[in-house]
């Protein structure tokens, strides 16, 4: 069985299934699903498949939908959420939810019964389950031996009668070979290939069914998947010969590995589009990295903007070997987003976690904040850490958090205490408060008096801020203010000191 190409308009669809949160690999073939769709003025469909009830989970379709969203990954047909979160759909091909498209699925079904190309099987699932464990035993690849196969067509129409059964595909015996546009030509042998079923007891089809029914009647040319259905892609070629339909292209995205080579799972924690999102990352820099996993320009850029992506697309530059997922390499991403990006969409970016971290925004002037994020800007990888390298901005002098280990090194000894003393009786008398002079009267105090700087600057640090490291001294003491500096000084002396 030969397959060929076929040229239509493009119209490419993501299809994953609301099992929980989306997978960083399903966002990546979302992706590249759209860029391709984009890149020739295509259609991007997001079609749901929901028809294993088993592994549903409540408020998944509506998690996709806003993930897709936030990465501002446009599609143009499929369920869309309304302003209240509730979902709505819209296209000419819907629904595009396939549990609200199950009486189609029977039709077919019956379609391929009629033909001859399916079956009924009436095995109970003990005796797949006893059939799977002897072949295990004997070292054989599982799969149904096709006991019901060879059932008149008269027995098996009085049996459906009263007993239960599923559908099942004929699996034909020859080799099945396709075109990928990544893989190149790719062949089966169909022997070694189950005889599917189409449609459950419960009259609910199976992926393969419904994939292929919406594929056709939603008019998909191109079919952008992950390599982890590359083994399926027979069956389905089957199905749209049985059907007499043209057949869509077919190209399989590389797996994504960790950095130690096994397969980048939901087992594997941490993978999910939002747990990245609750840590920090922008969408951008997700997005950017994601489009470098198993696809490369041959100048080998790094970074691009969302329209570049788009513009420089190809399925042809696509590697069909594994691509590995390295959480540091897009953290590095991350940060330099981070730096590009204007301070007033960081600050946006940010609001969400400063609120989740315990501060009222709406108690602080938004210059202000956008000042203190300015400040750090460099020193920032996601954002969730932005509430603590400035929390010490933000908390009432008496609640500021001073690190033990900072205590105990600069804020001890009776030296330092006396040096303090005098620190905040100089800024007490520095009528302008800002960085410029700050640094010149300080370290003129320090050449006064012969104190080597770090014997000043450390203590004074930690005294205002609670810690070690952060944005330079002077910028700090300007941005605290006069009144916080002395006030903390203060504090510090009364509270450390004995």
């Amino acid at each position: 069985m030969n397959i060929k190409k076929s040229d239509d308009n493009i119209r490419v669809r993501f299809a994953p299934s609301p099992t929980g949160f989306l997978h960083i690999g399903g966002l990546r073939t979302a992706l590249f699903n759209y860029l391709f769709a984009r890149h020739h003025n295509g259609k991007f469909i997001l079609r749901i498949e929901d028809t294993d009830r088993t592994r549903y989970i409540e408020g998944s379709t509506e998690n996709l939908i806003s993930i897709l969203n936030w990465c501002n990954l446009e599609y143009d047909e499929g369920p869309f959420l309304d302003q209240n979160g509730k979902i709505y759909q819209e296209g000419d091909f819907g629904p595009y939810i396939q549990s609200q498209r199950v009486e189609i699925y029977k039709k077919y079904a019956e379609d391929l019964l009629k033909k001859g190309f399916a079956y009924r099987c009436f095995c109970d699932p003990k005796r797949l389950e006893e059939l799977r464990k002897t072949q295990l035993l004997n070292k054989q690849p599982p799969m149904y031996d096709r006991f019901c196969r060879n059932i008149s067509q008269k027995e098996s129409d009085e049996r459906s009668k009263s007993k239960p059964y599923t559908i099942r595909l004929k699996m034909p015996d020859e080799e099945i070979v396709f075109y990928d546009i990544i893989r190149g030509e790719v062949k089966f042998d169909g022997k070694l290939i189950d005889d599917q079923i189409l449609l459950k007891s419960d009259g609910f089809p199976t992926y393969h069914l419904a994939n292929v029914v919406d594929d056709h009647l939603m008019k998909i040319t191109h079919v952008i998947r992950g390599e982890e259905w590359l083994s399926s892609t027979p069956k389905h070629l089957v199905l749209y010969n049985y059907f007499g339909w043209e057949i869509p292209k077919f190209a399989h995205l590389s797996l994504l590995l960790n950095p130690d080579r096994s397969k980048l799972s939901k087992r594997s924690g941490d993978v999910s589009v939002e747990d990245f999102k609750n840590e920090g990352y922008l969408p951008q820099a997700i997005i950017n990295y994601l489009a470098l996993l198993g696809w490369s320009t041959e100048d080998s850029q790094q970074f691009f903007t969302k329209q570049e992506l788009i513009e420089k697309f190809s399925l042809d530059r696509c590697s069909q070997s594994p691509a590995v997922f390295d959480r540091q390499k897009m953290l590095w991403m991350n940060a330099e987003y981070i730096r590009k990006i204007s301070t007033e969409k960081l600050y946006n970016y940010s609001v969400s976690f400063l609120t989740k971290a315990g501060f009222k925004i709406e108690n602080f002037n938004k210059e202000y904040l956008i000042k203190l994020i300015e400040a750090e800007k460099e020193r920032i990888k996601l954002l969730k850490e932005i509430p603590y390298l400035i929390e010490y901005f933000l908390k009432p002098d008496e609640e500021v958090v001073y690190d033990e280990k900072a205590i105990k090194k600069f804020l001890s000894t009776e030296e330092q205490k006396k040096i303090l003393t005098k620190i905040k009786q100089l800024l007490i008398n520095i009528e302008n408060f800002d960085k410029i002079t700050l640094e010149a009267k300080i370290r003129e105090f320090c050449q006064q008096n012969n104190y080597k700087t770090s014997l000043v600057f450390h203590p004074l640090r930690v005294a205002v801020s609670g810690r070690i490291e952060g944005i330079g001294l002077f910028d700090l003491l300007e941005i605290l203010g006069k009144q916080k500096v002395i006030n903390r000084i203060n504090i510090v002396i009364n509270r450390f000191f004995k």
